[in-house]
């Protein structure tokens, strides 16, 4: 009969050793308090995510509140406890990002509490992009849908006063039906945007990546604009070199060139010129589109591609924006593996530079091309 030996002193450490070497890799935060609520082992997640403070005595750190709050709770009742918050970051007013946490506390026994901590930042920035998503989307609908409930009782109350229809006045509703149909407008190009926005992020899978003559999307691009420019007695020359040519989608590719100049007219007064400048090499391709508008003033420069950001909202709301098309220009950008620059003076004009890989998104070896060029 064979008897299993009882590990020694050796052994023991050996394991104690091995136990400690594969708590200290796992990314779970893992802390366990004493029944004093002293710290008895805290992994560098742990300490990594801020859920420990400085003790005291120095060198004895001590856990956050919210940790020993939990523990407490789990002595108390012997049910194991689960609650998830953002913790803050950095000194209070930094702006830094909050860390999402989840945390699981469950008794060990003698008083003993061991404390999970997982990292769910992501989660709630997607979160809280969804709810801000919402909010603006619900916000953007409101105007449009509103004036057109507005106007449309306008009309009615024209067309059902005492004299009936004889009464109404023909220029009245005349301006009411071209707001209607200003509004209306603007409704459907927030719709068309949103869909094409949520099409970009990864709704659809993206075309396959073919060569894209970028004389024929400067020319596409710009003639989209062409009608709100002229009503601004607004030039759109371009310049720079021809026959250059990229790889993606053409069409996607239109479109963000012609969202950069429609934003460029919008943004400018009457009489100024925007242009429109293609240069490259044999790696990228740079397409720049510089104004003589009001500019962007240095706080909000970094903002300008965020979803529903307006640096000059009454001004954008008047000229029919919807505060999607820069958004839509990141994505597509991103999407070709390059990306969009902008820079600014306030009062100065603006240039915003699309750049993109000259080459095919792979070389012969397989190796994406664009990770070494941006």
């Amino acid at each position: 009969m064979f008897l299993r030996r009882s590990p020694v002193a050796p052994e023991v450490d050996a394991l104690a050793g091995l136990g400690r070497k594969s708590l200290d890799s796992l990314r779970v935060g893992v802390v366990v308090l004493d029944s004093t609520d002293q710290v008895t082992l805290a992994n560098p997640a742990a300490r990594a995510m801020g859920l420990l403070r400085a003790g005291a005595i120095p060198g004895t750190p001590t856990a956050h509140p919210i940790v020993r709050t939990l523990a407490g709770q789990v002595r108390r009742t012997g049910v194991r406890r689960e609650v998830e918050l953002d913790l803050p970051r950095g000194v209070e007013g930094s702006g830094a990002e909050p860390l999402g946490v989840n945390l699981r506390a469950v008794a060990l026994g003698g008083g003993q509490v061991a404390v999970e901590a997982f990292d769910v930042t992501d989660a709630h920035r997607v979160a809280r992009v969804r709810r801000d998503f919402v909010a603006n989307v619900s916000h953007e609908l409101k105007t449009p849908i509103g004036a057109l409930q507005l106007l449309a009782e306008a009309i009615l109350d024209a067309t059902g006063g005492a004299g009936g229809a004889d009464d109404i006045d023909v220029v009245s509703t005349r301006r009411f039906a071209e707001r209607m149909q200003r509004e209306s407008t603007r409704l459907g190009l927030l719709v068309t945007e949103l869909l094409e926005l949520t099409r970009l992020q990864g709704a659809e899978p993206l075309p396959d990546p073919e060569p894209v003559q970028l004389d024929w999307v400067v020319a596409e691009a710009v003639d989209r604009s062409r009608t709100a420019a002229q009503a601004k007695q607004i030039d759109i020359e371009v310049r720079g070199q021809r026959e250059l040519k990229a790889f993606g989608s053409e069409s996607q590719l239109a479109t963000a060139l012609g969202n950069l100049i429609e934003n460029a007219v919008a943004y400018s007064d009457e009489g100024k010129t925007v242009a429109v400048t293609v240069h490259g090499d044999a790696d990228k391709i740079d397409i720049e589109v510089a104004d003589e508008g009001i500019g962007i003033a240095p706080d909000e420069v970094d903002r300008v591609f965020e979803r529903f950001y307006r640096s000059d909202k009454a001004r954008s709301r008047e000229a029919g924006g919807t505060g999607l098309g820069l958004a839509i220009v990141k994505h597509i950008a991103t999407n070709h593996g390059g990306r969009v620059d902008v820079s600014s003076r306030l009062g100065g004009g603006s240039t915003f530079t699309l750049r993109l890989p000259a080459q095919p998104p792979e070389d012969e070896l397989g190796v994406p091309r664009t990770a070494l060029l941006f």
